[in-house]
């Protein structure tokens, strides 16, 4: 009798390690930023979860800048990260790939001139203090912007500062204007105008995107739970692009990503507007895992190089794009 508790002691011990590990394998830490966008929807109610299987830690970062280095570091095995970060990680040689296009960015991300700064037009942005987030796609516009105008980053001063930091300098007039996204554009708007969007300067020739990256270990080691969370955001945005009416201030999906967000459910419905959300279909064109975003990174690539903000550019971009993941997900 004795020897047979001990036997199922060892045996319920060596069962509890087994599930333990099982556990710790399965947890999983997300990198994502604090602006509204459908996804955040699926947060609360564990849909996320629930489709992947994981359990899954949310850490929210201020620019992709932070992405970078927590990707560099381990910290995050699967991040949301913009277009103008995400080139400038793959050309240092980060260990990651894009998996699916997350978002086209307009007009959710703009330059707002401060009421009272003197900038009327465009050649009052001369010599005047522009905030952006450094490295960040927001950055990449602003780039944009001034070559639109004729003017360089020398003919302005750009203050690096985080989304929270730009809020308090243009509460203190600190700043004459800011190139930043939403939630804190809006804040922005109360006490300025938009002078173009990043939609605008994209058409330029300054196109921005934020992506879902993986790293490549957990992407060769996670294929289904991959494959299951994209179709959960492919769901998620084709409903809402779909169905952009019944996204409103009373709809528990709104209230959702608002209560995510820390904003009123009625101020995330304009937010949303300014975005494109990908659904399988549009994901897998030939605009976006069909080509055009290695396209597009290299084309960020070799501006950073010229505006000397990276050192080295890949002759291409196609293999840090996995279209696999995103292909399956749409049921390609």
């Amino acid at each position: 009798m004795k020897h047979l508790l001990k036997t199922l002691l060892i045996g319920s011990a060596f069962t509890l390690t087994l599930l333990s590990h099982a556990v710790a394998q399965t947890k999983v830490v997300i990198g994502h930023f604090g602006d509204p966008v459908p996804y955040k929807a699926l947060i609360a109610n564990g849909a996320l979860e629930k489709a992947t299987g994981w359990t899954i830690e949310w850490r929210q970062f201020a620019s992709g800048a932070e992405v970078n280095a927590a990707m560099a570091s381990g910290g995050i095995q699967i991040s949301e990260i913009g277009s103008t970060p995400l080139s400038a990680g793959l050309s240092s040689g980060l260990d990651y790939q894009m998996i699916s296009a997350g978002k086209v960015i307009d007009s959710s991300e703009a330059l707002v001139t401060r009421n009272g700064s003197g900038i009327e037009k465009p050649a009052d942005l001369k010599g005047k203090k522009i905030a952006v987030p450094i490295g960040s796609t927001a950055h990449f516009s602003l780039m944009g912007a001034l070559k639109m105008y004729g003017l360089t980053e020398k003919d302005v001063t750009v203050m690096g500062m985080s989304p929270s930091e730009i809020a308090a300098a243009w509460a203190q007039n600190a700043i004459d204007a800011a190139f930043v996204w939403v939630p804190v554009q809006a804040k922005l708007r109360e006490n300025g105008k938009v002078m173009v969007t990043a939609g605008a300067v994209a058409k330029t020739g300054f196109p921005t995107f934020n992506a879902w990256v993986a790293t490549n270990r957990f992407a060769a080691a996670n294929r289904a739970g991959l494959i299951n969370f994209l179709k959960a955001m492919n769901d998620i945005n084709g409903d809402y692009m779909k169905n952009k009416a019944a996204w409103n201030a009373d709809s528990e999906k709104i209230k959702a990503v608002a209560a995510s967000v820390g904003v009123t459910a009625a101020a995330v419905v304009p937010m949303l507007d300014g975005t494109t959300y990908p659904d399988g279909d549009l994901n897998m064109s030939a605009a976006w895992m069909g080509g055009g975003a290695a396209t597009t990174i290299k084309s960020t690539a070799d501006f950073l190089k010229g505006a000397g903000r990276i050192n080295t550019v890949a002759d291409s971009y196609t293999k840090f794009v996995n279209p696999e993941f995103a292909k399956a997900a749409a049921g390609k």
